[in-house]
């Protein structure tokens, strides 16, 4: 959130997330009481995030896209102008946790009839990302680590992964991203929907 003369100035992709969020839940006909029940995320959170006031955090936004049964790159996708078949380094949408230390490149988008995508992730050492489920419940991944050293917590297990490294795995509950450091971490995570 930018601040100038008037008072806060929220980000303009943040508007458009929060507008695209109560639009969804305007579509499933909740009220911000039953999203809270179904997310586990307060009424006032939510309400904050739909209006823009505050900037919402990986974990979230996770939580939102686990009930509304998408991934976060679709969610964030739609919140973008429709995805060209070639995405320029310029164009990839960039989003930032700034709370966690973590930002998200959406490199090659969700499209329509493809079924995945590729993401890059970096970390800034100590970030800790806990997902509680997946968006969508049986979600291929694969994580190949480019720089640094990364954590990776499924199923109870962690994987230690280092320069170089894939760890591929689906997706069925918490998952935790950890950079151990000494710095930071940076990732490509292809996503593939079942």
């Amino acid at each position: 959130m930018k601040h100038d003369e008037a008072g806060p100035v929220p980000d303009p992709v943040d508007v458009r997330l929060g507008a695209r969020l109560a639009e969804l839940r305007g579509e499933h006909g909740w009220s911000l009481g039953e999203l809270a029940e179904r997310s586990g995320i307060s009424r006032s959170t939510l309400s904050r995030a739909e209006r823009a006031e505050t900037s919402p955090t990986a974990s979230l936004l996770n939580r939102l896209c686990a009930v509304y049964g998408r991934t976060m790159s679709q969610l964030l996708s739609e919140v973008e102008a429709e995805p060209q078949p070639v995405v320029r380094a310029a164009e990839q949408p960039v989003w930032e946790d700034r709370a966690s230390g973590f930002v998200r490149r959406s490199v090659s988008p969700p499209h329509g009839g493809l079924r995945g995508e590729l993401v890059e992730g970096r970390l800034v050492a100590g970030a800790d990302l806990a997902y509680d489920r997946p968006p969508v419940p049986g979600l291929e991944q694969h994580i190949w680590v480019l720089d640094g050293t990364l954590a990776v917590t499924t199923e109870d297990v962690e994987h230690h992964l280092a320069a170089g490294d894939c760890l591929r795995l689906r997706v069925w509950g918490p998952t935790r991203f950890r950079c151990p450091g000494p710095g930071g971490a940076r990732y490509v995570l292809a996503v593939v929907r079942p």
